[in-house]
């Protein structure tokens, strides 16, 4: 399990079914001040529960159901006032201390305790008691009800058309949907940045999704009569559909999605005072477009047959779907061609064994040798691991128009007899992770070292920067580092990577994906990926290049350990004892304690507080020159490294996380 401890911004974790090998409740459970809901469902915990857990003070969800948690239940004299349920459902508990102090919901279901000290207690029935969610209150105006579309204005109990719609708050730092004082100032902030009077804001049903957003039901009333005219609605929805409205802080980032408005001249509102024959008119004339608009339709699918047959005589990796259905036509690609499979099988010999060099969830990696005599590294994708004719087509446009010394470069592509293969060029030094644990034979000295955090971090910089649209890798790590004859890196792997196509936007919204310890906190807890993530990421690569660890080694964070190691005054920044050993005892350690200095840098939890990319591409030519290494082409791989017999070329495509 990994150790979270450290993470002091963390609101919600939630680690459910997870392979961990079974153990008690880790301490950090307790130590995170600013956890709200902690989730661990069928996680393989075990052992006592952890009574300060219940203490932290905002905390307002423990789901630990379906665990293995023995003997007793004892939440203490702490108990955090914000605490709304407690799932303990199907674990092994068999006595519990009861807290006269907490009275809401604890759920004991399936445990030894319901087989005796609380047999037949509402604490081992799914019957819980109901949490109330907050709406805003109308109970002045009595059981008085409206007709269908209106709704009770609270400021007079008048009724009138609201204009409606929900907010989805998508990382709010709280859980609990009962907090009036909080939902009032969202109430407040509404009616006074929409230019509104108070009591025309109703919020009800604040609820979280399957996806933890805080989902809200919003209604905004007229001030006088029955309807808002169209520029209010207008006004009222660009400002909130444009993100024009900020809300508390506490609430974060939302969308807004709006419902229609019935006004009064036809739209849902006053009925129609369209003639008979008006109706009976543009029926028939539906009628005609509809049976005109068939017959065109039969003749243009007709004709899109016949193309599409031409198409595949003529073009064989036009059609990209499974079905052979058009997904689009051929690729855009620029200094990339297409292989045919029987081509690339040639070139691997049938994809033997004695040309495979690397291998994951997504398939093996071959070497292979074109006739023009250039060696490759084909990617071939397991039947499984496929993606969609469209999406396939999309990364191979991307990897095409991607062309740096430090970017791993794509040769071509196969798309046929149902096969996905990507042609790149060979990198024969392997992993940067493979160098530091000196599998492939190679040492790397300090020197090289800043060499190639220069060289990744050139890379890096052109996608956020020169790519266009920009490019936000979203999996930086070590093992997606290569380094060629010369030990230049390269970076490699796109096959997670995003497109910034809004540079106003500044960021992507998007499930979070990636590798455990590389990942940005902020982009875990807002799913907004920014060009700071790879920042994140790239910082926790440069501890690697000074520890030689991985970042998460034997239940330690390589972050917090060099945090806590950290002593400007002692030697080596105090960092001696966790440093590689293979440059620990070198004397000239050029620029070392600024290297630290970036990498902290880059790896603070807030995205805003980490330099941009090209800020630290500067600083590492700066400190090439001062150590006489800014020819990054200046040395091989021989000259640069402790040569431990006859190296064997590797290159490794990782499996996307």
């Amino acid at each position: 399990m990994p150790d979270l401890t450290g993470m002091n911004s963390l609101n919600y974790l939630d680690l459910s079914n997870n392979t961990f090998d079974a153990s008690e409740a880790p301490t950090w459970f307790s130590t995170i001040p600013s956890l709200a809901v902690i989730v661990m469902e069928s996680g393989g915990l075990q052992g006592k529960i952890p009574q300060a857990m219940f203490s932290l003070s905002g905390l307002e969800q423990v789901l630990l159901n379906n665990n293995a948690f023995n003997d007793t239940l004892d939440m203490g004299n702490s108990i955090s006032s914000q605490l709304q349920i407690v799932n303990f459902q199907n674990n092994s508990i068999s006595k519990v201390t009861l807290t006269p102090s907490y009275k809401e919901t604890l759920i004991l279901v399936d445990n030894p305790v319901c087989n005796g000290q609380l047999a037949n207690t509402i604490y081992c029935s799914l019957q819980q008691q109901t949490i109330t969610p907050y709406s805003t209150n109308i109970s002045q105006c009595g059981p008085k009800a409206c007709p269908q579309d209106q709704s009770l204005r609270p400021k007079d109990c008048d009724c009138a058309y609201p204009y409606q719609g929900i907010l989805v708050f998508r990382a709010p730092f709280f859980r609990d949907v009962t907090n009036a004082t909080l939902f009032q100032q969202l109430e407040t902030s509404l009616w006074t940045k929409l230019d509104l009077a108070p009591g025309l804001v109703y919020l009800d049903n604040p609820s979280f999704n399957n996806d933890n957003y805080l989902q809200v039901t919003l209604k905004l009333f007229p001030s006088t009569g029955m309807y808002f005219d169209r520029a209010e609605v207008l006004k009222i929805a660009g400002y909130l559909s444009n993100q024009t409205f900020k809300p508390p802080p506490v609430f974060g980032p939302y969308i807004f999605i709006g419902s229609l408005y019935p006004f009064p001249d036809g739209n849902g509102g006053g009925g129609s005072s369209m003639s008979t024959g008006a109706i009976v008119g543009i029926t028939i004339g539906c009628a005609l477009l509809i049976i005109g608009l068939v017959l065109v339709g039969i003749y243009a699918f007709k004709q899109k047959k016949r193309a599409e047959k031409a198409m595949e005589l003529s073009k064989p990796f036009a059609s990209w779907g499974s079905t052979g259905k058009d997904m689009g036509g051929a690729p855009q690609l620029k200094g990339s061609r297409w292989f045919s499979f029987d081509e690339l099988r040639t070139c691997t010999n049938n994809f033997s064994e004695a040309n495979e060099i690397g291998s994951g969830g997504f398939g093996n990696v071959y070497r292979g040798m074109l006739l023009d005599g250039q060696v490759v590294a084909i990617k071939r994708s397991a039947q499984g691991s496929m993606q969609g004719g469209l999406e396939f087509k999309t990364e191979i446009e991307l990897l095409s128009r991607v062309h740096h010394k430090n970017l791993v470069s794509l040769v071509g592509f196969c798309f046929e007899q149902g096969e996905q293969l990507l042609v790149y060029e060979f990198v024969p030094n392997g992993t940067l992770r493979d160098s530091l644990r000196g599998k492939n034979g190679i040492q790397l000295d300090w020197k090289r070292r800043l060499r190639i955090a220069a060289g990744s971090a050139r890379g890096l910089a052109y996608l956020h920067e020169l790519a266009n649209p920009p490019i936000i890798h979203r999996d930086i790590k070590s093992t997606n580092i290569l380094l060629d004859e010369q030990l230049n890196a390269k970076v490699a792997d796109f096959g997670l990577s995003k497109l910034v196509a809004d540079a106003q936007k500044g960021h992507v919204s998007t499930q979070v994906k990636g590798t455990l310890g590389y990942l940005d906190p902020e982009y875990y807890m807002t799913q907004q990926l920014t060009e700071k993530s790879d920042v994140y990421s790239f910082g926790v690569v440069m501890l690697e290049l000074i520890t030689a660890k991985q970042p998460i080694d034997k239940g330690k964070y390589i972050v917090r350990e060099v945090r806590m190691a950290m002593d400007e005054n002692e030697e080596c920044y105090g960092l001696k004892q966790i440093m590689d050993p293979v440059i620990q005892n070198n004397p000239n350690l050029t620029g070392f304690k600024r290297i630290v200095e970036l990498a902290m840098q880059c790896v603070e939890e807030t995205a805003a507080d980490r330099p941009a990319m090209n800020d630290l591409v500067k600083e590492f030519e700066l400190m090439l020159q001062d150590s006489g290494g800014s020819n990054s082409n200046s040395n091989s791989a021989a000259s640069s490294a402790t040569d431990f017999g006859k190296r064997k070329a590797l290159l490794m495509f990782t499996v996307k996380q």
